[in-house]
This record gives C-alpha cells, structure tokens and sequence, in this order.
C-alpha cells in the first residue's frame, strides 16, 4: 500500500505520527460560522441553520472548548447567538463545514500534534467561490503555530474515519470520483493516506447515501465506536436506494478485517423516515454523522419515532459517555450534519514549524 520514502520526505509517517480516533481526548472542537445562503435556500434558511449551529456550539462546549471560525463581519452576531463560553477565531471563509475544510490532526502519541491540509475543491467544484475555505486549514495550522503539512490530493474529512490504529474507512463513490482527483489511481490514494495520515489497512465501502452531494461522504454511513466497532446507518429493507447501497457496504464490512486482522462488530443504526430538502432533493438523516467530545457524543435528533430508539442504542453502546440530543433538521437543510460542522483537535502540545 505505501510507496519507499526518499531521504528528503518530509510527511507524517516519517515524522511518527497519525490521525488518532474521534474518542482520545481533545483541547478543542472547531465550529464554522454559516455565510453562505444557497445551501439552505433562502437568507431565512441560512438565519435558521445559524440558531440551529449555536445550539450545536453550546451543546459541545458542556465538554470542552469550541472555537467558532467566523468572517470578520458575522462577529458580533456569531457572539451573540452562541453566547458565553465560545471562542471565535475570524477567517475569510465561504461556507460553514469545517469537517471537510479544516485540517485533519495528527499526533506522535506522546503528546504533539501536528496537522495536514489537503486541497479542497468545493466537493468537485459545486460551490463557487471556494478559495477561503481552500485556505483556512493551512492559516488556521498557521494562526496555532503547529506544524503543518500539505496533504497532496484533494480530499475532505468527512469522505474518512479512521480507528486510531491503523484502520481508515472510505467509499469508492467519492475517493475514485473524477471530479476529485483525476489522475490518481486507487493505489496513489492509498499510498497518499498511507503516508499522510499513517493507516496500513483501507476498507473501500461502495456508495453513500441518496442525493449526498458530497458523493458518497462515509461520516454518512459508518463511524467507529471503538477499536473493532463500527456504527452503520441501517435502512429498512424496502428494496430503496439506501437500502440497496448499504446492503452492499455491510456485507464489505462483513467480509472486511481491521489493521490488526479482527473482523468488525457491526452495530446497525436505523434510518428516519424519508424527508426532502426545500430543492426536493432527499435529506440525508443519518445518526451516524454525529460527533465525540470529552466524555460524551452529541447525536442528531430528526423528530422522528427513531430518535428514542437511537439515543437508547448510543447509550448502550457508549455506556461511559454523556449521550445529548441537539436537533438537526435546519443543519441538514444545508447538506451537512453534526459531524460535517465539526473537527476534532485532540489534546497535546503543537509540534514546532521549524522542527521539519
């Protein structure tokens, strides 16, 4: 899977380190501010998914630190919407999901961290302007003064999980895209995050949800809840485009084993009822885009008979954890969810630039 590093590479693996999973301790969660109105539809679907972020925003900082990155001019209406207790960093940004815009962490396992920024592409170019949001991972690496490398594809965190040990989960429908990175194989990819993010074992899945337009984000459909565990969104069995998709990527999971060799627990998690978005297009409700913090996990709530059922299965499988609630119907309105809003900085001190 990984290609021979020449002497003069300078990237994660060489260096030690890896993405750790989503439940090692953090110092922070990083929010963006919404600014940009055509996801939601209406200046009014923007104002509504803003009320709904801030919520999100108070939900997590129960557990620790949120930054909220916002442009210069949305400060003070940021600040007042989300209240105390949230910090604000002010970049020039296009759009609010700092999942897929932010770098992804890494750590040497001793305590320093690093970051990667990839280049981002605004989901195969959907989005225009997208130059801000192609900028903040790497100004943002800068503004903390960690060490920072450049991740050479593009590529969105919410197109991967990863186990913390090795393990990395994806889809063909987005990595393979063309509309990605045309000139790189299958095994160029896995070599890149081989390398970048320190993985040795790659479950390709296949696609991901009904009119995801982030081609097949995998946060979507499958999240690690533990070496070994994985929750996957689970349809009913009605023969539906979901159901069919993941009926597939189950049975790759099924057959699939982990870095260190062990079959996957499958813990499945049931689908809400079908709902559109205001262009018509199918919401992508899924529980499975939610997002760790320090001794919690704050999980979506559709106003759907599923939302019992489903906090009772995350308590379950999370026993040790807080589970909390947040509803999510005007943030999916936007195309994203809990864990598309989201990025993780696991806690450690930020390895010097000038140590590369």
């Amino acid at each position: 899977m990984t290609r021979r590093l020449d002497a003069d590479d300078r990237c994660p693996v060489r260096d030690g380190l890896y993405m750790p999973a989503e439940w090692v301790s953090h110092s922070r969660t990083w929010m963006a501010w919404p600014c940009r109105p055509e996801p939601w539809g209406s200046l009014e679907g923007l104002l509504r998914a803003r009320v709904a972020y801030a919520a999100v925003a108070r939900a997590i900082s129960g557990f620790e630190k949120v930054t909220m990155v916002v442009r210069p001019e949305d400060h003070d209406e940021a600040r007042l919407a989300c209240g105390k207790g949230i910090d604000f960093a002010g970049f020039r940004i296009d759009d609010s999901w700092v999942r897929d815009t932010g770098p992804l962490f890494v750590t040497d396992g001793a305590g320093g961290i690093a970051g990667v920024h990839w280049r981002f592409n605004a989901w195969g170019n959907k989005y225009h302007p997208h130059d801000g949001d192609a900028a903040l991972a790497e100004s943002l690496l800068e503004a903390l003064d960690m060490r920072s490398y450049a991740g050479p594809m593009v590529l969105e965190g919410g197109s991967i999980v990863v186990d913390g040990l090795g393990t990395l989960i994806t889809t063909e429908q987005c990595l393979l895209n063309p509309n990605r990175n045309p000139n790189l194989t299958r095994q160029q990819i896995e070599e890149r995050l081989a390398i970048y993010l320190g993985v040795t074992r790659i479950v390709w899945l296949g696609e991901g949800l009904e009119d995801d337009e982030t081609d097949g984000h995998v946060d979507n459909i499958v999240s690690f809840a533990g070496p070994g565990r994985v929750l996957v969104h689970k349809p009913a069995a009605n023969g539906s485009f979901n159901d069919r998709v993941m009926r597939d990527n189950i049975q790759r999971l099924a057959a699939a084993r982990d870095a260190r060799g062990q079959p996957f627990e499958i813990i499945e998690v049931p689908e809400p009822a079908e709902r559109l978005r205001h262009d018509g297009r199918r919401l992508e409700l899924s529980y499975i885009n939610s997002c760790f913090t320090n001794y919690g996990l704050v999980v979506p709530a559709f106003a759907d008979p599923c939302d019992d059922d489903v906090f009772s299965i995350m308590q379950k499988v999370f026993p040790d954890r807080r589970i909390v609630q947040v509803p999510a119907l005007d943030i999916l309105e936007g195309g994203g969810g809990l864990h598309c809003i989201t990025m993780q900085q696991p806690s450690g001190e930020a390895l010097a630039p000038e140590r590369i």
